[in-house]
């Protein structure tokens, strides 16, 4: 057997290898919560890390709403990836100016929870298939959940129960649409606008009119 031979078969292996480990583990986190991400690792860093796992039962429903309307507003139609969102991101993002970014929930999700900090074509690659598997064996109702347990929500803090016991002494279930707006508008940047800052209060107020206006519904818990 030639050299390239056996290169090409050490490849499918690897390969095949790679394809049966990540079905699996993301499997195995449909029903097992994942505990702290490599993400979340590297934003604390020596901080100490605020973060709280509740079931999605014990989100409100305001919170899982504002996100959509925040963050992805086709979340329940597309099947992982926002491909208007994309086409229109990427003409804007070729006349200049700040870069636009059309990332779904989903994808979010993909990233926070199987994937390392920074940008390069592998990382991205491993985004779009760690999205279509979560896509295929969560199925929305658990990418919700998962979403909104590791989400950044503040510096140190991951997750909206971690953010509604920070910043209203409140459950996550208890949380009211402003409240949940606020939260959501803050989403973009974390750790450096602040829940009081101008930037969250314009799209909290942008988010609050989609989530009593426009009759989005989370589809996924009919």
């Amino acid at each position: 057997m030639g050299v390239f031979a056996v290169i090409r078969k050490w490849v499918f292996r690897i390969v095949l290898g790679f394809i049966a480990l990540s079905f699996l583990w993301v499997l195995t986190l449909k029903w097992v919560n994942p505990g702290k991400t490599l993400l979340m690792i590297s934003r604390s860093g020596d901080k100490p890390l605020k973060k709280e796992w509740v079931d999605i039962e014990s989100i409100s429903r305001n919170m899982q709403l504002a996100v959509i309307c925040g963050e992805d507003q086709h979340f329940c139609q597309h099947w992982g990836f926002d491909i208007k969102a994309i086409k229109a991101a990427a003409e804007h993002n070729l006349k200049g100016g700040k870069k636009r970014g059309a990332s779904t929930i989903s994808q979010q999700t993909a990233k926070n929870v199987f994937l390392w900090e920074g940008r390069s074509w592998v990382r991205k690659g491993l985004e779009v298939w760690f999205t279509a598997l979560i896509e295929l064996i969560w199925g929305k109702e658990r990418i919700m959940e998962v979403y909104l347990n590791v989400i950044e929500t503040g510096d140190g803090l991951f997750g909206v129960e971690a953010a509604a016991q920070n910043y209203y002494g409140k459950s996550a279930a208890k949380l009211s649409k402003i409240e949940a707006a606020r939260i959501s508008g803050l989403l973009p940047c974390p750790r450096t606008c602040g829940i009081l800052s101008n930037f969250t209060a314009r799209r909290a107020q942008v988010i609050y009119h989609a989530m009593t206006r426009y009759g989005i519904e989370l589809e996924y818990l009919k």
